[in-house]
């Protein structure tokens, strides 16, 4: 069910409940919940956000999941956060000393729970969180709090110039090196 008018305007400045458990292969992170997905509950939501198709093409689902199955991706290893809980119509209404402290409560997370990989969905957000300016779309130098960190693209729609094809060809690397690190522990 679509949300009305007045329920988008009302999830503005909410926040939406991780997906996450102690020892995931990998968890993804989104720059911020947006206004339909907080005002249905669900990480990645908004029809015509690529997360999921990208998710499933990368082989990481054995299926096309739905928002509303995102608890299912805790049996398969996965998990979703975000850089900053609260909820807006556009990313780019965050400042960057919010996405500066999200960078350290993720952090705290990452040494919490302990997951192998992170995988941040959005370039910009990463630079800007974790202050490195010159950062790429792939695997990153160090970790973090242990973790290994892999950047991928924005599934958002508004990313346009990555295609469908391409988003999920890069989740698809990342699903093959966190592979290659459980098959091949250093």
């Amino acid at each position: 069910m679509r949300p009305t008018p007045e329920q988008l305007a009302a999830a503005h400045g909410g926040e939406i409940d991780d997906v996450l458990a102690p020892g995931l292969k990998v968890l993804f992170c989104g720059i911020n919940p947006g206004l339909y997905s907080g005002a249905v509950g669900l990480h990645f939501a908004r029809p015509g956000n690529r997360f999921w198709p990208a998710l499933h093409a990368g082989g990481f689902t054995p299926r096309l999941f739905r928002p509303d199955e995102q608890r299912e991706l805790l049996d398969l290893g996965l998990g979703i956060t975000n850089l900053a809980a609260r909820t807006t119509a556009r990313a780019d209404e965050l400042a960057k000393e919010e996405l500066h402290q999200g960078g350290l409560i993720l952090t705290e997370k990452l040494a919490r729970y302990r997951p192998r990989w992170l995988a941040v969905v959005g370039i910009t957000a990463y630079r800007t969180a974790f202050r490195q300016p010159k950062a790429t779309v792939g695997e990153q130098a160090g970790t973090l709090a242990g973790t290994k960190v892999w950047v991928l693209p924005n599934p958002s729609g508004l990313n346009a110039h990555w295609t469908p094809a391409a988003l999920g060809e890069e989740f698809r690397r990342l699903r093959v090196a966190s592979e290659e690190d459980v098959t091949h522990p250093q």
